[in-house]
């Protein structure tokens, strides 16, 4: 795959002396990792369940409950022993009914807490909108305040220092200082400015410094913010295919066992053991997979919330889920593996120079020079004992000083200073400035340009004209752009769960093969184009394997749009966003990692809890099924290894057990499974071992437990 086209890189950046892209500086000596901040989730107390359980009762109207069928069965089921109880009560009927509607009670109310979970946050961004004003720009250039709510698509604000931004939009004009705080939880304001891929602005944050124009990108009730809100109170989350198929498949056990239930009385009638109606409507309950259905609601809103906790922004549950079976990853190298901001590292002088005479003149060379390269050339001086005048200084002393800057064309920059020329810069424009004026390039130091690139670093060259009028190049500088740390571990580990990792980039190929494999990618496409992306997430998914990509420009948008899971920096253009199918509020490339491992959690965390609900039911067999035909068939009391004090209390024990571990697992379903590096089969494995053995043990001794309690209370012991 590897790509060693000659096509220019696509992506338009800033650039430095070697052509390469620029960020913001870092410290000496070298950079931390990003700290990603991310929101704790509420927790499971008190106060919680307080809040929820009026919701809880709400969603037992039956026009909700239909959704879920299986509930809806349990629903049925007690509202029926409710009649039954009434008109003919007893404390064995009048317990199985009340244990039945907390049954019900507690499937709605684990969704209930899913749901409030988001509350607290979605009250906080309702918060950051209400009352906010806008400056609207009309056509004859005045300005007009309306309410924030009332902008529509493509009206024009203005917004000053201090303003908050009323709604999403793309700025058009200027340049400003913003505060993400409100959206993003990170203090540190950010830059956002008309044109390139950072022209994007976020209802809700506030304007910090200068003015901008904005263009209104969203319609009322369809900003991030808005959709935001919604997704944390689960309001619009639709079915994945998987949850759709475990649907299925719950619904179709549940047909099975109502006709099982419903043919037992006919034949138990037979050999005159004909059970009571609540009694059937327990069994029924008990064998139908009520753990599992009452969860799964829970299940997926908690793994979009896990998604907001990263301040990801999901347009839809199916992306979230897609991102657990992700089996390529394609991945930006600037920022996403390197820091991307290449910083000086060694000086290298040519044969006959002396270090110091090296350092100090790309130390001189470097003053006026504002980039992280630049910035960190004189840092690298200083560290080396290569301390002078500052700028300002050589103004002092010189009489004739000059400082060139850097341009695209000359791809040099430095400083003439009393007759005397040095430059710095990519290694052919150096190499034209010496020989132009009569002087060579040396072997030896175009084997050293040679040799850092071949290491995925970046040479700049140092040369001088000398007030005689010669021409020489003093050494090489080493820039290079570190690979961060603990990227090798994560690759590993994504190699371990079946994941290939690509990496993209618009360095030439010696280059990229270096980073990729001091990165420890599988691949890479070297000086790739937007239509080299495209052309790899085709060939991936031709080849029957999930992709997922990120990206922030507009040229990114076709390979968004076509990914299967495309992740979209919040600090990217209006297409970029509306391209993918999840936003990153943070605009952390390195993000799309994490919401692979919230996919893979979510679908483990499903895939768990089914397998225990399974599992549970087999003991509730061995409670119930004996209860019911002992008296007419007394061979089958051999089925009663738990040794059950009576068939009333057997039963009773099932159906409250059954209710109980609901509850007992809603903290693991909002949670989440642990979630592991490892292959789908070792995954299988652990699941059954844990789960599948655990589900088959937990209810013998829930059972149990619950049975020698109730035989102490007359009419049912």
């Amino acid at each position: 795959m590897t790509n060693s086209s000659t096509a220019p890189a696509a992506e338009s950046k800033d650039l430095t002396h070697g052509g390469i892209p620029s960020g913001a500086p870092e410290g000496v000596p070298s950079p931390e990792p990003h700290k990603h901040h991310s929101k704790a989730p509420a927790k499971l107390n008190a106060a919680t369940l307080k809040a929820a359980l009026p919701v809880a009762f709400q969603k037992l109207d039956p026009r909700q409950m239909v959704h879920s069928p299986v509930m809806f069965v349990v629903l049925v089921g007690a509202a029926a022993c409710t009649i039954i109880s009434i008109v003919k009560p007893d404390v064995f009927g009048i317990a199985v009914t009340a244990w039945l509607w907390l049954t019900v009670l507690f499937g709605t109310l684990s969704e209930a807490i899913a749901e409030g979970r988001g509350k607290a946050q979605a009250d906080s961004l309702r918060e950051s909108r209400q009352g906010v004003t806008a400056k609207l720009r009309l056509e004859d250039g005045t300005t007009r305040e309306v309410p924030g709510t009332d902008l529509r698509l493509n009206d024009v604000v203005i917004c000053q220092a201090g303003d908050v931004i009323p709604s999403d939009g793309e700025i058009i004009e200027g340049l400003a200082s913003v505060d993400e705080s409100t959206i993003t939880g990170e203090s540190a304001p950010v830059i956002r400015e008309s044109g390139g891929d950072r022209s994007s602005v976020t209802g809700g944050t506030k304007v910090l410094s200068d003015r901008i124009v904005v263009r209104i990108t969203a319609e009322p009730g369809e900003t991030f913010i808005d959709r935001m809100i919604k997704l944390v109170e689960g309001a619009v989350r639709q079915k994945t295919p998987n949850e759709i198929a475990l649907h299925v498949l719950l619904v179709s056990l549940t047909i099975v066992f109502l006709v099982v239930t419903m043919a037992l009385a006919p034949f138990a009638s037979l050999a005159d053991a004909t059970p009571s109606p609540i009694v059937l409507v327990a069994l029924l309950v008990c064998l139908i997979p009520t753990t599992i259905g009452a969860l799964v609601p829970a299940i997926g809103i908690a793994g979009m919330d896990r998604l907001v906790q990263h301040n990801v922004l999901a347009t839809s549950g199916r992306a979230v889920e897609t991102a657990g079976d992700i089996t390529t990853l394609l991945l930006d190298k600037t920022g996403t593996i390197t820091y991307g901001n290449r910083r000086a590292v060694n000086f290298f002088p040519a044969n006959g120079v002396e270090q110091d005479q090296l350092i100090a003149a790309a130390r001189l060379s470097s003053l006026a020079d504002e980039t992280p390269e630049g910035r960190s050339i004189v840092e690298l001086a200083s560290a080396r004992g290569m301390d002078g005048p500052d700028l300002a200084g050589l103004r002092d002393t010189s009489t004739d000083i000059t400082i060139v800057e850097f341009t695209a064309s000359t791809r040099m920059s430095g400083v003439d200073l009393d007759g005397r020329l040095i430059r710095k810069g990519a290694a052919s424009a150096v190499g034209n400035f010496v020989t132009d004026a009569g002087g060579r390039l040396p072997a030896e130091v175009q084997r050293r340009v040679q040799e850092i690139s071949a290491q995925g670093g970046t040479p700049l060259l140092v040369a001088e004209h000398t007030h005689d009028g010669g021409a020489r190049v003093l050494g090489t500088v080493h820039l290079a752009d570190v690979v961060k740390p603990g990227m090798k571990d994560r690759f590993a580990e994504l190699r371990k769960m079946g994941i290939r990792t690509v990496m993209i980039t618009g360095d030439n190929p010696v280059t990229a093969k270096a980073i990729a494999a001091e990165a420890g990618v599988d691949d890479f496409v070297a000086e790739a184009t937007p239509e080299d992306k495209l052309d790899v997430i085709r060939r991936e998914q031709g080849e029957g394997r999930l992709v997922a990509m990120t990206g922030d420009g507009t040229n990114d948008a076709p390979a968004l749009a076509a990914a299967d899971v495309g992740v979209a920096m919040n600090s990217g253009t209006p297409a970029a966003k509306e391209a993918a199918n999840m936003v990153d509020l943070d605009s952390d490339p390195t993000k799309l990692i994490n919401i692979v491992g919230i996919g893979k959690q979510l679908l483990i965390t499903r895939g768990a809890l089914t397998t225990f609900s399974v599992a549970n039911d087999v003991a509730k067999y061995f409670a119930i099924v004996p209860a019911l035909f002992t008296a007419a068939f007394p061979g089958l009391g051999l089925l009663n290894i738990m040794g059950l004090a009576s068939p009333a209390s057997a039963i009773l024990s099932a159906v409250i057990f059954n209710a109980l571990i609901i509850i007992v697992l809603v903290p693991l379903a909002l949670r989440g499974v642990k979630y592991r590096a490892v292959s789908a089969n070792q995954a299988l494995g652990r699941n059954l071992l844990l789960y599948g053995l655990g589900g088959l043990i937990a209810p013998f001794l829930g059972i149990k437990l619950i049975d020698l309690v109730l035989s102490l209370i007359p009419g049912i012991g």
